[in-house]
């Protein structure tokens, strides 16, 4: 196995802003508490520990209890479920939506990049516990989101009519997901594996959260990883207060819209990711997830009868904390209440928006976390590292768009110079003297001159056009396999780890697929990864 980094930037798939944001670059450093650097985590640690309340881990540990029951668990994660009690254990969080099957390959990144970082902590601050965790998004209601996951160009989709948070929903009609997919994967060792990981995840559990939670402890459990569910009567009751702030004040909408102001004055023009509502929650309650509007002097609940006075909804708030629903701007806020965190591991989107919140964090009086970019990877399998080295293809020019990808190989295997740089500066130096010529007669001459070069140089410019394409219908079958490896690679020209599904993978490594992630990913590296296999 070959392991080769480039630099995020050097990818092509990175936004300006989150490639700032590593660099460290002066304009987005009012975004950020603590850059994600191995000694900043001292400090880190410190203010965690001097805000976090003992009564809080008390209400987590319960509430993991329960959420566990009738789970097997692993001896390594009843560890670290039984040290987030004392007051030297802190949490690393990613979070990820109830993708069926994971999703994308990157549901695996974000899980391991979490697991490694940890071990790097202790290392470093042994005197301390760190738990991996996973906050499985089951409030969420984009269905149509996680619905589906690809197999060798494939889309398999669950059929179903759905409403309200996907956690509760049931698993009927995913036998027929499985079946399709049996049908694909062969019977194999490893395929044999798969669908008894699909069949036990998703036909053996009544509904998505609990099928997510089987699927991930299957997966990571041996690793100690602790799946958290925010859809919590007891972890919720901690984030009264905040909601409170958040629905009758608005201090959430003020704090992060005055960020996103901020966006718009600096030279870069950075993307706002999400834009903060008046009220950043929603109402849940009987396959319900719907926005609270604030009107005059009644919330009502968006697309419903259902409405209430303030002192109605503050009641409702406090005893029944489980129907408040935070969304993208608000969930972040939760997380950090209920778990004694240091550091938030997401992608470059997630990023974006957490680096919108630093305001409102310090409002709120919560501190605010590290936040560290996913790895992500390429990984190259033995037969496809072959082909690439049969046609002297660096993977640098992978990341290429596809025409520049094909025009810059077929210029270098072309047996005739399809670069007319040369002669452009033969013409360059031939109307030197011209325009020498021109200087000494009347202006209409000199733009005469200025005219006839720029038709020449297009003239260039077109032929050596013609020249590539003629080379390119001449070397079609080398174009055909260039191109043929790209897509493989870069599955509808994006990320591999942004469309294939880890089976892919699993079916070639099997259970070595894990192993190799935790071995190959390093979080703080902070660059891509390119595995060859």
């Amino acid at each position: 196995m070959e392991i080769d980094c480039l630099p995020f930037y050097k990818t092509g798939y990175f936004s300006e802003f989150i490639c700032d944001y590593l660099a460290e670059e002066p304009q987005v450093q009012n975004f950020y508490n603590r850059f994600p650097d191995l000694k900043n985590f001292e400090a880190q640690i410190a203010e965690k520990a001097t805000s976090f309340p003992d009564e809080n881990r008390e209400i987590l540990y319960d509430a993991l209890q329960l959420q566990y029951k009738g789970f097997e668990v692993s001896n390594e994660t009843q560890t670290h479920l039984k040290k987030l009690k004392e007051p030297i254990t802190f949490t690393i969080v990613t979070g990820h939506q109830l993708n069926l099957f994971t999703g994308p390959l990157y549901f695996l990144y974000k899980i391991v990049s979490t697991i490694n970082l940890t071990k790097e902590l202790k290392k470093a601050y042994p005197k301390y516990n760190f738990v991996p965790v996973y906050w499985m998004a089951t409030e969420d209601h984009d269905f149509e989101e996680i619905n589906y996951f690809n197999f060798r160009g494939k889309k398999l989709k669950w059929n179903k009519v759905a409403s309200g948070a996907v956690g509760h929903l049931d698993t009927k009609g995913l036998d027929e997901i499985f079946e399709a997919f049996s049908n694909q994967i062969g019977n194999s060792t490893n395929a044999i594996a798969l669908k008894q990981l699909f069949e036990k995840s998703y036909l053996e559990h009544d509904n998505l959260a609990d099928a997510t939670r089987y699927l991930a402890n299957e997966l990571f459990g041996s690793e100690g990883l602790v799946i958290v569910d925010g859809d919590d009567k007891s972890l919720k009751s901690l984030l009264v207060p905040y909601a409170e702030k958040d629905i009758f004040d608005q201090l959430a909408h003020k704090k992060v819209f005055e960020t996103v102001t901020k966006f718009d004055a600096l030279e870069q023009k950075y993307n706002v990711q999400v834009n903060p509502r008046e009220i950043n929650y929603f109402y849940l309650k009987d396959g319900l997830r719907e926005r609270i509007v604030g009107q005059d002097d009644t919330y009502i609940i968006n697309d419903t009868e259902i409405h209430f006075s303030k002192e109605e909804l503050q009641k409702e708030l406090k005893e029944y904390p489980e129907r408040f629903s935070p969304n993208v701007i608000a969930r972040p806020l939760y997380q950090e209440v209920i778990l004694p965190n240091l550091c938030y591991i997401g992608g470059g989107g997630e990023i974006a928006y957490w680096l919108e919140l630093k305001a409102m964090f310090e409002a709120m009086q919560v501190p605010f976390p590290v936040l560290l970019l996913r790895n992500s990877a390429l990984v190259i399998t033995e037969k496809q590292t072959e082909k690439l080295a049969k046609m002297n293809l660096s993977v640098d020019d992978l990341f290429l768009k596809q025409s520049s990808f094909i025009n810059k190989k077929i210029r270098e295997i072309s047996n005739i110079d399809v670069d007319f740089s040369a002669q452009k500066q033969v013409l360059e130096e031939q109307f030197k003297s011209m325009y020498e010529l021109a200087e000494q007669t009347d202006a209409s001459f000199l733009g005469a001159v200025k005219a006839q070069e720029v038709k020449q140089k297009k003239g260039l410019d077109h032929l050596e056009k013609r020249l590539l394409q003629a080379q390119k219908r001449k070397l079609k079958d080398h174009v055909l396999r260039m191109t043929e490896i790209q897509n493989q690679l870069f599955p509808n020209k994006s990320l591999q780890e942004r469309n294939v599904n880890f089976s892919e993978l699993y079916l070639e490594l099997g259970e070595n697929l894990v192993p190799m992630l935790l071995h190959t990913l390093q979080p703080l590296q902070q660059e891509f990864t390119i595995v060859k296999m």
